[in-house]
């Protein structure tokens, strides 16, 4: 009995990090729509605000405002409506890591 919890309980763990990757691949690819005017990893170098190190409420309340049209912009809001919270989320998490 307590190998088979023992087993059940790896074999989650396992599934768990598959997941977590999975999502951690999708957001880097999401993320790479974003580097031709935010820069590589979301670092600009130029006049454009970068998004690497944000902290993860404010980048999805930004973009959440870009959808919706209370923030204004030239390009951000056609950008943003093409994602759903949960993808915000992960961009969101994504470029908070970067540092």
């Amino acid at each position: 009995m307590k190998k088979s919890l023992a087993i059940t309980l790896l074999l989650a763990g396992t599934l768990g990090a598959v997941s977590a990757q999975a999502i951690d691949t999708k957001a880097r690819f999401m993320a790479a729509n974003c580097a031709y005017c935010h820069g590589p990893e979301g670092k600009s170098r130029g006049a454009i605000p970068s998004l690497a190190g944000l902290e993860q409420k404010y980048f999805v309340e930004q973009m959440k405002a870009f959808r919706d049209g209370s923030r204004p912009a030239t390009v951000m809001q056609k950008h943003a409506m093409g994602y759903t919270d949960a993808e915000f989320e992960q961009l969101g998490a994504w470029f908070s890591a970067i540092k």
